[in-house]
């Protein structure tokens, strides 16, 4: 595969340059793709560091830069080196001051400020924390979402994706032929979302992280046989208690997640 470096270049913590990249070179087939981040640029010595950076091992630079001074210094620097040099979202921002007949700010991070939505984004990943894993059902009334699922069927990951969107999450690991605990299968107030997978996948996650772990990958946990009734088991529980599955065979975390959130909005809708 051909070899290529981009630069990621922001005033702030860098997730939105970040997930613009990554959502696009997802995209790019034959090509291998070294990421350079350069975090909290607000200066011109720290730009120089990017400069450096940038000589040291060339390629394109995708940024979010607020301050007006900082992005046209980038600019003439890589206009200079030839190389391309992309603001991920002036087109959009400038649509939308265009649109709303607003001013842009300048204000580094803006996004990233202390306000009520934050600190409920950070409420629910610390909730979500404290119940992972089926830990503390007795609190599971209080959750927004719980999701469940057998051994290896990416509850965790989920769960604290969901948290980082402003969610309160539990999840609770199934085990084949024990039912869950009343607390979970009389919830009301949450919405329980079965996790299920093809066995073939999940019986090759499961050798995977065996093999991680240094133990035997032929071990009965991860037998297709083993798994393929695990899975049977769980299918014919979500449809007992009613829950909506989510099906995470080749699905990201990010696809799952949106799933879940559309069947969140519509469970919550149904109580009104």
């Amino acid at each position: 595969m051909r070899k290529a470096h981009v630069h990621l270049v922001s005033d702030a913590t860098g997730e939105t340059v970040a997930s613009v990249a990554r959502a696009c070179i997802a995209q790019l087939e034959g090509i291998d793709v070294e990421i350079h981040s350069w975090w909290f640029i607000r200066s011109t010595d720290l730009l120089a560091r990017v400069v450096e950076g940038l000589k040291e091992q060339p390629g394109i630079v995708l940024f979010t830069l607020v301050d007006p001074s900082i992005r046209t210094q980038l600019e003439e620097i890589c206009r200079k080196m030839k190389t391309p040099c992309v603001p991920v979202l002036g087109p959009t921002l400038a649509a939308l001051a265009s649109h709303f007949q607003v001013e842009i700010g300048s204000i580094p991070g803006r996004q990233h400020q202390l306000d009520e939505e934050y600190f409920a984004r950070i409420d629910a990943m610390q909730f979500t924390h404290a119940h992972d894993d089926g830990q503390m059902l007795d609190d599971v009334e209080s959750a927004d979402i719980v999701l469940v699922g057998v051994s290896r069927s990416s509850k965790t990951p989920t769960t604290m994706y969901l948290a980082y969107r402003g969610y309160k999450c539990a999840n609770y690991p199934l085990v084949p032929g024990v039912i869950p605990p009343p607390q979970l299968t009389n919830a009301r107030h949450p919405l329980v979302v079965g996790l299920t997978m093809e066995p073939e996948s999940l019986a090759e996650i499961r050798r995977i992280r065996l093999a991680h772990l240094n133990q035997r990958p032929d071990s009965h946990y991860a037998q297709f046989e083993t798994v393929k009734e695990e899975v049977l088991w769980a299918r014919r529980l979500f449809r007992d208690q009613n829950w909506p599955v989510v099906d995470m065979t080749r699905r990201s975390i990010e696809e799952a997640a949106a799933a879940i959130i559309g069947l969140y909005n519509t469970f919550r809708a149904a109580e009104e």
